[in-house]
């Protein structure tokens, strides 16, 4: 990758959504009661200082992992995937993965410091992929922004449309009151939802419009998944991304947030463009792997900041591909 750069911060640029839009992904809220109790239970943490959640985030995320919550999970992904790591540094790795996420959430439910310190003079790893977007983005379409459940993508989302990235995240319906506060909080931040049902189409609609997709191609669908390599090992995962690259005419870029301490970088890589057609061999099957391998050249640096809990090669690749 190039060398870092530090990057202005340009002008937002808010999206308007519908009400209707936002009800259909957002959900129904919780019952009076049950959203009181819930907002009583994160009004504490929610006015955390930053350096109080760090903490927190640390001494929850330790306690998932003695009490092995999902460490099985973690741990076998972890010899699959990094065979050459010793035991102790998977243990490791598998620690960190909770300490990653009890971050997500304690900075989903927080109120004020939400972004990272002094994250408008972030540096960006990618000068040069960083350039190639802003200019792709001047020419009046949006981009394919794909990430990963690494560092925190919700904060990530913010700080690219701090950056002047207008961004319509492809989100699944939640429920619960914490995922509700997740969903509020993209709104909050600027960001357009789109439903996972005609998701192709609005995806084309916002490309047209000027506006960035942001979607996350790192979790096993059961169903119209494509197959390709993660770390050595075949992974059903989503085409849209590729689908829409096609119909669209516009590359992707891969783009994560790499938490340094209290501080987040941002790592970017692209354009990675559909390849042209080649016979035998299908483009969106091949677009999807050129994504998904940049995904994996960033979590094999900082694999404690990626979700090992999940069942990422679940399903099995139909018998002889």
């Amino acid at each position: 990758m190039s060398p870092p750069a530090t990057v202005p911060a340009p002008t937002v640029h808010p999206i308007r959504l519908t009400s209707a839009h936002l009800r259909r992904v957002i959900g129904e809220p919780p019952g009076p009661l049950t959203g009181f109790l819930a907002n009583l239970a994160m009004r504490p943490v929610s006015r955390l200082s930053w350096n109080a959640r760090e903490r927190l985030a640390r001494f929850l995320g330790g306690l998932a992992y003695t009490l092995g919550i999902r460490r099985r999970v973690a741990l076998e992904n972890l010899a699959m995937a990094m065979p050459e790591r010793s035991e102790a540094e998977r243990h490791a790795i598998a620690k960190g993965t909770y300490i990653t996420m009890a971050r997500v959430v304690l900075e989903a439910l927080a109120d004020r410091d939400r972004l990272p310190p002094g994250w408008e003079q972030e540096e960006v790893v990618g000068r040069e992929a960083w350039q190639a977007l802003q200019a792709h983005l001047a020419t009046g379409k949006g981009a394919l922004l794909v990430t990963a459940h690494f560092g925190n993508w919700e904060l990530l989302g913010e700080v690219l449309i701090q950056r002047g990235v207008p961004l319509n995240a492809l989100v699944r319906p939640l429920k619960g009151a914490l995922n509700m506060r997740i969903a509020e909080n993209r709104v909050r931040a600027g960001a357009g939802l789109i439903y996972p049902r005609g998701a192709v189409q609005e995806i084309t609609d916002a490309i047209h419009r000027g506006e960035s997709v942001y979607m996350l191609l790192d979790q096993a669908i059961p169903t119209k998944g494509v197959f390709v390599p993660f770390f050595g090992k075949l992974a059903s995962t989503t085409p849209a991304m590729a689908v829409a690259a096609q119909k669209t005419g516009v590359p992707a870029w891969v783009v994560m947030g790499v938490r340094d301490g209290l501080r987040m970088r941002v790592h970017i890589e692209g354009p990675i463009h559909s390849p042209p057609p080649e016979e035998g061999k299908d483009p969106v099957v091949e677009h999807t792997a050129l994504v998904t391998a940049g995904l994996e050249r960033v979590i094999r640096q900082y694999p404690e900041q990626w979700l090992w809990l999940h069942r990422r090669w679940k399903y099995a690749p139909p018998s002889g591909t």
